[in-house]
């Protein structure tokens, strides 16, 4: 027996090893595994989609940033002076498998659930997207040919010293519209050709055959107004193409400061949110900083140029006040509008350009996650924000259908928490 110990005792030597090797493996496997499975968590979450949120840009600072390619720091100057500025603006690639007769509006939703706050709103453009066209183009372009013929001076104006500003207008037209919409319009050494209604615009001629104002306006589906600054340090609307406004007209506007234009339309919150703001923007914005704003209204009726629930159009007293109160839900319009600005390197005037979207509520209250939304915005609005916007004269029926589309929607399976991932502001 005693002979027997030592090979039992290496046999446990042997056993304990082998032990603490498969010990070693096992633990080894483990931690590989874990490591494994870490990364795997690291890299999904690395690919999953960031939604970014759009900022308002802080309109107490230069609309530019160190070390941009092309950017200009805004040079200080006295009010009312401009020196031209050596910027041409990027070419346009032409807008992808665009169709006149088939490519749809873009889908702006511009509202947010409550609550409401009154910004500016800015962000930032890219030059392609200046000019937005697409399948309601040859309706909005009778309606404003038509226009033009019936009111003339009265939608479209220019005062003499923004003539260079409203040509130059022209001259950036003639030059971006061929390059992003190739379909549409030529360019030719005096200006360009549509295409289409086979247009030719002289832009070079003088006398030019009409206001240059209504001549730019016959080029896009957009409203126009260029403003100027004058040695007050204030902006004036010295040249305007107001056609499909809806709400409001040039001839009232004509030649007043901005601050006047948003006094004069009781826009809520405008000294006490806005104005500084928006008026330190207008001074510094520079040839290369171009944004985008949007805003929306609710109308009760279906005529894009001007509502004529509040009033006529030519009548001293138009205002909600003259609105029907609570029509069928039939008469309720979305009407929305993307503005872009931007300021002409030569003239230095700012341009707007003003399109609007204009589609029945009943549309796009099918859209997925559109009624809750709107409905929480519309409630959310303050007193002065209702007022503006009419909000006594439909808000019972407007909110009744829109709260029934939302919980029908709901009860189809609609998923709230994924409401950011479909429609990011502002669609």
């Amino acid at each position: 027996m005693d002979s027997l110990r030592p090979i039992v005792r290496n046999i446990a030597k042997c056993y304990l090893k082998a032990a603490q090797y498969h010990n070693a493996i096992f633990y080894g496997i483990l931690l590989i595994s874990i490591f494994v499975w870490l990364l795997t968590k690291a890299t999904e979450r690395l690919k999953k989609p960031v939604l970014q949120r759009v900022i308002t840009p802080d309109l107490e600072k230069p609309t530019w940033r160190k070390g941009e390619e092309g950017k200009v720091k805004a040079p200080e100057r006295a009010f009312g002076s401009w020196a031209p500025v050596n910027f041409k603006r990027p070419n346009a690639s032409p807008y992808p498998d665009w169709d006149v007769h088939k490519t749809c509006p873009l889908p702006y939703r511009p509202f947010r659930h409550g609550p409401y706050h009154i910004t500016m709103g800015l962000r930032t453009m890219k030059w392609d997207d200046w000019i937005e066209l697409d399948n309601h183009y040859l309706k909005y372009h009778a309606d404003k040919a038509r226009r033009i013929e019936e009111r003339g001076p009265k939608c479209c104006k220019t005062a003499p010293e923004a003539f260079d500003g409203a040509v130059e207008l022209l001259e950036e037209f003639c030059d971006y519209l061929p390059q992003r919409y190739p379909s549409l319009y030529c360019k030719t050494p005096a200006g360009m050709n549509n295409i289409l209604t086979g247009e030719s615009f002289d832009i070079i001629k003088r006398p030019l055959v009409e206001d240059p104002m209504a001549m730019a306006a016959r080029m896009v589906q957009d409203d126009l107004a260029i403003m100027f600054e004058k040695p007050d340090g204030q902006y004036y609307l010295l040249a305007g193409a107001i056609l499909l406004a809806g709400f409001w007209r040039l001839e009232d506007k004509f030649g007043m400061p901005l601050s006047e234009i948003h006094t004069s339309g009781d826009v809520p919150g405008f000294k006490q949110k806005l104005e500084k703001g928006m008026m330190n923007f207008f001074r510094r914005v520079q040839p290369n900083g171009p944004v985008l704003r949007n805003n929306y209204f609710i109308q009760v009726d279906d005529e894009l140029a001007w509502s004529h629930s509040i009033g006529d159009e030519d009548s001293d007293g138009a205002g909600w006040f003259t609105a029907e109160k609570n029509k069928t839900i039939s008469n309720h319009y979305f009407r929305s509008e993307r503005q872009s600005l931007r300021r002409l390197p030569r003239s230095g005037g700012v341009v707007f350009t003003i399109r609007t979207y204009f589609h029945p509520i009943t549309e796009i209250a099918e859209q997925p996650y559109v009624p809750g939304r709107l409905a929480s915005a519309v409630r959310s609005w303050g007193d002065d924000v209702s007022k503006y916007k009419g909000k006594e004269r439909y808000q019972d029926v407007l909110l009744e259908f829109l709260d029934r589309k939302h919980e029908a929607q709901v009860m189809n399976g609609l998923d709230l928490e994924k409401e950011d991932e479909v429609r990011a502001y502002p669609y």
